[in-house]
């Protein structure tokens, strides 16, 4: 049964306090980008530390669905049998994406540029989403795609053109579409340079890297690739997801009595903004066993139970911390004073608007928290009991499980079926670092 076709609440009592050693699922970027790199390459791509949650799993499926073979995964380790740059085959059907963004936007650029066409498919809040940003700058580079009057999914790509490289200043900071602009500028006809607002998780051109591709890259944000190269083959240990790392790492500074280290956690410096923020808020972070493992730095992060306080957030900070602020927002709401958050609007058109969405859950939890046009005001205070729609969007389930951990009375979240898509195994993970929570299922 997928989680398409069930229902999940969790419940959670308060009181607990998070202890142990932990190693979270492995990072989803990276994880995406590891089958894709690996299905272009010339030889045979090894993976460990793959992230086996639903949004990984339909890239995984659909690079199949285009002729790839791959072994696994089995216990985050998988083989993949490279078909080279030109190597993929027509599917004999759409592509169903489900709930993964990143799956869609990445494949948009590397889709544009076959010899075959294609339709790309989501499920219900996939296919709200936009794919305005990705599909223009595509067609400026020659691609043919077509969004729905919207400029949502379905995507249906027409193959067989030829691709021109471009030089484009992307307006919103968005690691979705300059890895999707640079997938595409792998064949396209000259360079294709992408230069960001402000910087942006850096996966792809590291991994394209350690896959043998010459990337350019500067000081001013911006990156450049030549079309027309090969990929060879690799080995690519996944680190423990930041993003995961992050819901125990707020848990662990709002429950009093707390103590735990996450290991081998990826510590990226385009995705280390939660832990400037949260040391700006007062959090005690240790980092600890720094090292670096495939090109990426990880270490293991030591958290204690601290007094936080409220901040205005340095916008600077803001596309480095843009999935983890949902978890940062409980933060805010356990600390003490006001914290306020600008300059994040593309919260706004993630899995939920989670700026709207958090907004409402935290009211409904007695905290004074108003939604702002691109951010958020919130008063620390007390957390009371209640019932917080998750509406599908598993960062925004995972929050409250944590929030639950401060509140006065029972916390229960509906619609949490899709945190299987990034963090497969949370509710016993978090059991047995001491969050009381509990999974009802219904159909």
């Amino acid at each position: 049964m997928t989680s398409q076709s069930i229902e999940k609440q969790f419940n959670i009592e308060p009181g607990g306090e998070l202890h142990g050693v932990i190693r979270v699922p492995g990072d989803k970027s990276i994880s995406h980008r590891s089958i894709m790199l690996g299905a272009l390459a010339e030889g045979k791509t090894e993976v460990t530390g793959f992230l086996e949650g639903e949004d990984n799993l339909a890239t995984l499926n659909a690079f199949r669905n285009m002729g790839v073979k791959i072994e696994g995964p089995v216990n985050g380790q998988l083989t993949i049998d490279g078909v080279g740059m030109h190597g993929l085959q027509r599917p004999d059907k759409p592509l169903y994406l489900g709930n993964s963004g990143t799956s869609m936007r990445l494949l948009t650029g590397l889709l544009a540029v076959q010899a075959f066409d294609c339709e790309l498919t989501g499920d219900a809040s996939l296919s709200t989403r936009p794919m305005r940003r990705v599909t223009e700058p595509l067609a400026s580079m020659g691609a043919k795609v077509e969004t729905t009057a919207e400029g949502t999914p379905p995507l249906r790509i027409k193959g067989g053109q030829v691709l021109h490289g471009i030089e484009y200043h992307m307006p919103v900071a968005s690691a979705q579409v300059k890895s999707c602009l640079l997938l595409a500028g792998l064949y396209a006809r000259g360079k294709t340079c992408v230069t960001e607002p402000a910087p942006t998780r850096d996966h792809t051109e590291r991994m394209l890297q350690g896959f043998g591709y010459v990337v350019e890259q500067d000081r001013a944000n911006k990156v450049c690739l030549e079309g027309g190269g090969v990929l060879q083959a690799t080995r690519i240990d996944v680190p423990a997801d930041i993003s995961s790392a992050t819901f125990f790492m707020v848990g662990a500074s709002i429950a009093p009595g707390s103590d735990i280290t996450l290991q081998h956690v990826g510590m990226n410096p385009t995705r280390i903004g939660v832990i400037n923020i949260l040391r700006l808020m007062g959090a005690d972070l240790q980092i600890e066993n720094e090292r670096l493992v495939g090109g990426e730095p990880v270490a293991d992060i030591r958290v204690r139970s601290a007094k936080l306080k409220g901040i205005c957030i340095p916008e600077a900070q803001v596309p480095l911390a843009i999935d983890e602020f949902p978890a940062l927002f409980v933060a805010a709401a356990c600390a003490e004073g006001e914290t306020v958050l600008t300059g994040a609007r593309e919260l706004r058109v993630k899995e939920s608007d989670r700026i709207q969405v958090m907004a409402d859950g935290l009211q409904a939890l007695g905290i004074d928290a108003q939604a702002t046009e691109d951010g958020m005001v919130i008063q620390g205070g007390r957390l009371g009991s209640g019932t917080v729609s998750s509406h599908g969007d598993h960062r925004i389930a995972m929050s409250f499980a944590m929030a639950g951990l401060r509140a006065s009375g029972t916390v229960s979240i509906t619609e949490c079926a899709n945190v299987d898509t990034s963090f497969p195994g949370f509710v016993s993970l978090a059991k047995g670092s001491g969050v009381n929570i509990s999974e009802q299922t219904t159909n």
